[in-house]
């Protein structure tokens, strides 16, 4: 079962979520997913149902649905939520603190002393609804959390909040002085600032799994064997039917070609952008395109059996695995909640013990809880990944998730993938200046009238070297095959190899034959082109320590061959996408973190379970869902300086957890012995978030790494 569990917010949450799982009988695994706010579990379906999962979680105070029956997209709606209150919160704020400086600057001297607790009231009247609707995330998340016997970070803040206004509102009634609307108010403004920085880079239900099966879900044509045909759903074929997928099609199933020959783009499964020419016998899969004839297959694997939902599953599951990481301020506020109370509770019973009042005693505790409150520590990590994510955009690259930069500094060796990443994912001629002018220029005026990839290449090639060409005329295309003309040289024929009446050319996917009239054929060979600093940036990441590997489906040889060109000697080829999710788990074992590199839909799987993941602008639309980092433009140094900014905004992280724990060593024994009101406690903390938060500007306007 898969169930949408939105009340996640920390490491905390994700541990209480998974074993408040696990102790329902007859659940057998439970992996939550903090950044899709999902839990996954398998469980046996005679013992339990979903419905006790559901009910399991609510008792400790996680609201959990189907995910089926769960609202998608709803990060859009919880961001407005936060920031709905943030406006809230800081316009009280400014206007509160307004008042209170007209009272402070007015004791002591000439202001009456009525209007003064009239401007109390006043203060008490904005702050009262404002902590009421912009504390809300907080009292609802402390609720739940000690409704389920736990503590989470919502519980100390909570408290400070409530008795700060509670214990002011008090004083207003007595007419005291000591009141600290102010100190609530902005407390919880700075709060929600930390809050709502973590929600906008918060990666909600990302669903690549079923965007992915979505690719073979749909109608497809059903061939009788009375030769009549019928449109069919998908999901409702079986091994042993046979399907019709005309040109321009995608393949609804597994299965082989029956009749027909064509061209079939395959490049969501095996990564690789040239056609693959099909006849019968060949396999063909769920998802790919047939370019050029209509194929007649016969099923063999359909629905949740074809190689499409096997890719499906593996992504699942690697991502179920990535969500394990634990985010830096996960792992500070594990033990900050607890040593939070501890403090503030020994505050008031030192004080009671020492013989003060316990209104005083009271004030001075939570002048400990509004000092002790995470505001340094809630900023600490976010200010950074919003500065080092705003220095990557403007080198073009977008930053996905908001644990991808604590991931990517962690790094020790890169995976490229071939073609698209490591390569243009363009076919281009090779040995061009060695053909004959004549024959290029020829060749390049009959490619004129197709937008084959080869065709395309072809044409650039020979303009780049002549400087124009003159398109032929009267072309005809033979689907599958190639192009003809008649010229005053005879028939002149660009295609296949058995289109051009070449016999034994070994039916190489990346190349093309010209045949004019009775004279010899020429071959025209293609490959991918690197990327223009591919080798610099490799060499680069060398430099730094990290190992560069290559993996691709493409063959041994080229693989090899591209791999030499840029300068990494360790490579695999002919890889499926469960054999790059195996070479990914072999390193992890080894304890390496890995940074994968690739763009296809055989790239995906592999995106999700590596450490951390990077894809280009041009990938499978799946692959960049995968993806931590995506970048543009047709240079590889993005990887480069995401690495740089990744290890630079970790440096940052733990400078202003150095900020927030100083600022605590010092604040904390003050305020405990009574030196700090809870005002002051306030703007020392407010002050400490000023502080993080300048300190991670310098990130983002930083020089180049």
């Amino acid at each position: 079962m898969t169930l949408a569990v939105e009340d996640m917010h920390c490491g905390g949450c994700l541990r209480s979520v998974e074993r408040a799982a696990l102790r329902v009988p007859g659940v057998a695994t439970a992996r939550a997913s903090l950044a899709a706010k999902r839990l996954t579990a398998t469980y046996d379906p005679a013992t339990t149902c979903e419905a006790d999962v559901i009910a399991a979680l609510d008792r400790v105070g996680f609201e959990a649905a189907l995910l089926e029956e769960s609202k998608e997209d709803r990060g859009d709606q919880r961001q407005k939520y936060l920031l709905r209150r943030v406006a809230v919160a800081g316009f009280a704020a400014m206007n509160i603190m307004l008042i209170s400086i007209a009272v402070w600057s007015g004791e002591g001297g000439d202001m009456d002393p009525a209007l003064a607790q009239m401007f109390r009231w006043l203060s008490a009247l904005i702050a009262l609804p404002t902590v009421i609707y912009a504390g809300e995330p907080f009292f609802v998340s402390a609720y739940a959390a000690l409704k389920g016997r736990r503590l989470n970070m919502d519980v100390p803040i909570s408290l400070a909040i409530i008795l700060a206004t509670g214990m002011s509102i008090y004083q207003t009634t007595e007419a005291s002085e000591q009141v600290y609307f102010d100190a609530a108010v902005t407390l919880l403004f700075f709060l929600l600032v930390g809050r709502y920085l973590d929600e906008a880079l918060r990666v909600r239900a990302r669903g690549e799994a079923q965007n992915l099966l979505s690719l073979q879900n749909g109608i497809v044509t059903l061939v009788a064997d009375d030769g009549k045909q019928a449109k069919v759903a998908a999901s409702t074929l079986r091994p042993g039917d046979r399907i019709l997928v005309a040109v321009g099609e995608r393949v609804g199933a597994d299965g082989v070609v029956a009749h027909g020959t064509g061209e079939v783009d395959q490049s969501l499964i095996t990564g690789e952008t040239f056609p693959v020419t099909v006849a019968d016998g060949a396999e063909v899969y769920a998802g790919t395109l047939n370019l050029t004839r209509s194929l007649e297959v016969e099923v063999t694997a359909a629905d949740d059996a074809t190689l499409l939902a096997e890719i499906s599953r593996l992504m699942m599951a690697a991502e179920q695995g990535k969500a394990r990481y634990r985010v830096l301020a996960d792992r500070a506020a594990q033990i900050y909640a607890p040593a939070v109370h501890g403090l503030g509770l020994a505050t008031f019973v030192g004080w009671l013990v020492f013989g003060a009042s316990w209104q005083t005693a009271l004030t001075y505790a939570i002048a400990v809880l509004i000092i002790t409150c995470p505001c340094a520590l809630a900023l600490a990590v976010p200010v950074v990944q919003i500065a080092a994510a705003s220095r990557l955009f403007k080198r073009g690259v977008m930053v996905k998730v908001p644990d991808g930069l604590e991931r990517i500094a962690e790094i020790d060796t890169v995976v490229f993938d071939k073609t698209g990443t490591l390569t243009l994912g363009e076919p281009q001629l090779l040995d061009a200046e060695t053909i004959p002018a004549e024959m290029l220029a020829a060749a390049g005026a009959l490619a004129s009238g197709s937008r084959h990839p080869f065709s395309r290449a072809l044409v650039a090639a020979a303009q780049e070297r002549l400087g124009s060409v003159e398109a032929a005329r009267s072309v005809e295309e033979t689907p599958g095959e190639g192009l003809s003309v008649e010229t005053a040289h005879g028939e002149e024929r660009l295609g296949s190899a058995a289109w051009c009446g070449v016999q034994g050319a070994g039916g190489h996917t990346a190349e093309v034959w010209y045949r004019r009239g009775a004279e010899e054929p020429v071959c025209f060979r293609f490959a991918d082109r690197l990327r223009a600093d591919a080798g610099e940036t490799v060499a680069a990441l060398k430099a730094r320590g990290l190992g560069v590997a290559l993996l691709s489906g493409d063959r041994e040889g080229v693989v090899a061959r591209t791999a030499q060109e840029a300068g990494i000697d360790d490579f695999v080829g002919e890889l499926k996408p469960a054999g790059k999710i195996l070479w990914l788990e072999e390193r992890a074992n080894e304890g390496r973190k890995v940074l994968m590199v690739g763009d296809g839909l055989n790239d995906a799987p592999a995106l999700a379970a590596a450490h951390a993941s990077m894809s280009p602008a041009t990938a499978a639309d799946i692959s960049q869902r995968a993806a931590d980092f995506i970048f543009q433009g047709r240079a590889l140094s993005p990887v480069l300086e995401a690495v740089k900014t990744g290890c630079r905004a970790r440096t940052m992280a733990f400078q202003n957890f150095g900020v927030a724990l100083v600022y605590n060593a010092i604040c904390v024994p003050l305020a405990m012995a009574g030196f700090v009101t809870p005002l002051i406690a306030a703007i020392v903390m407010s002050s400490s978030s000023i502080l993080v938060t300048l300190n991670a500007t310098r990130l983002a306007g930083g020089p180049r790494s």
